[in-house]
C-alpha cells in the first residue's frame, strides 16, 4: 500500500513539473522571440539568455539548502507561488507601461520586465533540485535509474512543446496573452499540489548549516562520497563541449534552412529528448551508471564530430536528433549516482552545486566560442588556404568554419571520457556506488546519519568511527 502510494505521489508530482516547467521555459523563450522580433537586438537577446544561466548558477546553491532544509511538499508549493508572482507582476507592468517603455533598450523598464520574467522561471530551478531528491524519497533504488529516465522526458517534452508553441502565442496573440496563460499555468500548478500527497518526515535542522548559501554542507558532502566531486567536474567539462554545439546549432541551421523551417527542424530534433528519456524509463541504466555515462558522452563526441562534415541537412537533423538522445542518459547516470552515493538529508545541496556549476559553464562557452568562431575560425575557412587544407574532410559550404570547431570539439569530448575510464577517481566511484547501503529517507537512522555527517566516508566491512582503520576493500 505504502509502494502504491508514493508511485501515484511521484507520477503526480511528474504531471505537476512538466506543467510547470513548460510554463516557464515557454513565457522565458516567448520573451526572447518578442524582444528580438521587436527590437531586432541580438545584444539583448544574448543578454536575456546569459543573464538566466547566470541567474541559475548563483541560486543553484541556495535552492538546494532550501531543499534539505524543507519538506518537498512545501518547496514545489514554493516555487509555483513565486513564479505566479513574479509572471503576475510583469503582467501589471506590461498593462501599466506601452509596449514602447518596455522595448526601450536604454530605459529601465525593459531591464525590469525582463529581469521579472526570468527571476520567474530561475525559481523553476527550485522545483527540479525538489525532484531529484523526490526520487530518492518516493522511488525504491531499483527502479531510480528509470524514474530519473521520466524525469528526463518531461524536460525534453517541455523542450518540445516550448520550442513550438512560444514563437506561435507572440505571433498570434502578442506578449499580453502570452502572460496571461503563463500566470493561469503557474496558478493552475500550485492548485493541483494543494491535493497531492507526498509521504515524507520533517527534515531535522543540520546544526552545521547556519546559512542560505551552506557551501561547507555541500562540500562536505561532496567528500565524503570518493570520486563524486571528479564526476561533478567532468559533466561541468561536458556542458562546456556540449555548450559549443549550443552554441553554433541555430547559426549553423539557419544557414542550411529559413527561420520557420528551422523551427520545425529544432522541434522534430527535440523528440530526441522524448526518447533517450523514455529508453532510459524502459530499461534503466545497468548495473554500473558511471560506465554508462561515459559511453554515451563518446558516442555523443564521435557524433559531434561528424554530423556536419557535409552541409547536408538530413545529416544534420537526423544527428541533432540522435545527439538530443543521448543527453537524457547523461544526466539521469548523474543523478542517479548521486542518489545513492549522497545522504539524503543533503542531496538537495549536492544537486545545487552541480546544477550551479553546469549553469555557470553555458555562458563561458558562448563568450568564448562566439568571438573565437566569428573572427578567426570563420574568416580562415573562407581564404584559399582553409579551404585547400580542409576540404578533403569538411567539403564545401558557407559553415565549414562552424564544421570545424564542431569536429574538434568533439574529439575533445572522445578524449576526455575515454581518458576518465583510466582514473582513480572513476574506479572509486563504481565500487562506492556498487556497494553503498539502501538508503530509508524517513528511516529511523535518519539521525544516525545525520550525527556523523562530518566522519570520513566508512570503509567497507569496519565501524563507522574507526576513521584510521586500514582499507580492508578487495
Amino acid at each position: 500500500m505504502e509502494r502504491t502510494a508514493a508511485k501515484t505521489a511521484f507520477a503526480n508530482v511528474l504531471v505537476n513539473t512538466l506543467i510547470a516547467n513548460v510554463t516557464t521555459s515557454f513565457l522565458w523563450f516567448a520573451l526572447t522571440f518578442w524582444v528580438y522580433i521587436e527590437t531586432q537586438s541580438v545584444l539583448a537577446t544574448g543578454i536575456i539568455g546569459g543573464a538566466y544561466m547566470l541567474f541559475v548558477a548563483f541560486f543553484a546553491m541556495i535552492f538546494g539548502t532550501i531543499v534539505d532544509r524543507n519538506r518537498k511538499h512545501t518547496v514545489m508549493l514554493l516555487s509555483s507561488v513565486i513564479s505566479a508572482v513574479a509572471f503576475l507582476i510583469a503582467g501589471v507592468l506590461y498593462v501599466w507601461q506601452p509596449e514602447s517603455a518596455l522595448l526601450d533598450l536604454g530605459a529601465p523598464w525593459f531591464w525590469l520586465f525582463s529581469a521579472i520574467i526570468l527571476f520567474g522561471g530561475v525559481i523553476e530551478q527550485l522545483r527540479n533540485i525538489a525532484l531529484s531528491t523526490t526520487v530518492t524519497l518516493l522511488v525504491p533504488e531499483e527502479r531510480r535509474a528509470n524514474a530519473n529516465g521520466l524525469v528526463g522526458t518531461v524536460q525534453g517534452l517541455a523542450f518540445l512543446v516550448t520550442s513550438v508553441f512560444s514563437g506561435l502565442s507572440i505571433g498570434f496573440l502578442g506578449m499580453g496573452w502570452t502572460l496571461a496563460i503563463a500566470i493561469g499555468a503557474m496558478v493552475l500548478t500550485f492548485v493541483h499540489l494543494l491535493f497531492i500527497r507526498i509521504p515524507e518526515g520533517t527534515p531535522q535542522p543540520d546544526p552545521d548549516a547556519k546559512s542560505a548559501l551552506d557551501f561547507r554542507g555541500s562540500v562536505a558532502a561532496i567528500r565524503l562520497a570518493p570520486g563524486l566531486f571528479a564526476l561533478i567536474i567532468f559533466s561541468t567539462f561536458n556542458n562546456l563541449i556540449g555548450g559549443v554545439y549550443m552554441a553554433l546549432m541555430d547559426p549553423y541551421g539557419l544557414t542550411l534552412f529559413d527561420a520557420q523551417m528551422w523551427g520545425f527542424a529544432l522541434a522534430f530534433a527535440s523528440t530526441g529528448f522524448l526518447i533517450g528519456g523514455g529508453l532510459v524509463a524502459k530499461f534503466g541504466l545497468g548495473a554500473k551508471p558511471m560506465r554508462t555515462l561515459l559511453l554515451v558522452v563518446i558516442a555523443m563526441g564521435i557524433l559531434g564530430s561528424v554530423f556536419m562534415l557535409r552541409e547536408w541537412w538530413p545529416l544534420y537533423v537526423i544527428g541533432m536528433w540522435v545527439y538530443m538522445a543521448l543527453v537524457p542518459p547523461v544526466e539521469a547516470a548523474e543523478q542517479t549516482i548521486i542518489q545513492k552515493v549522497v545522504r539524503y538529508d543533503r542531496q538537495g545541496r549536492v544537486f545545487g552545486v552541480a546544477a550551479a556549476m553546469e549553469a555557470a559553464a553555458a555562458p563561458i562557452t558562448a563568450f568564448m566560442i562566439a568571438p573565437i568562431a566569428e573572427f578567426l575560425i570563420i574568416p580562415y575557412m573562407k581564404t584559399a588556404e582553409g579551404q585547400q587544407q580542409w576540404e578533403w574532410l569538411l567539403g564545401e559550404g558557407d559553415a565549414r568554419g562552424i564544421a570545424l570547431i564542431c569536429l574538434f570539439a568533439g574529439i575533445i569530448m572522445v578524449i576526455a571520457a575515454t581518458l576518465a575510464f583510466f582514473t582513480k577517481s572513476y574506479r572509486k566511484l563504481t565500487e562506492l556506488y556498487a556497494n553503498a547501503p539502501a538508503q530509508d529517507p524517513n528511516g529511523e537512522d535518519a539521525a544516525e546519519r545525520r550525527s556523523a555527517a562530518d566522519a570520513p566516508a566508512p570503509v567497507r566491512g569496519l565501524p563507522p568511527e574507526v576513521p584510521d582503520a586500514p582499507d580492508t576493500r578487495r
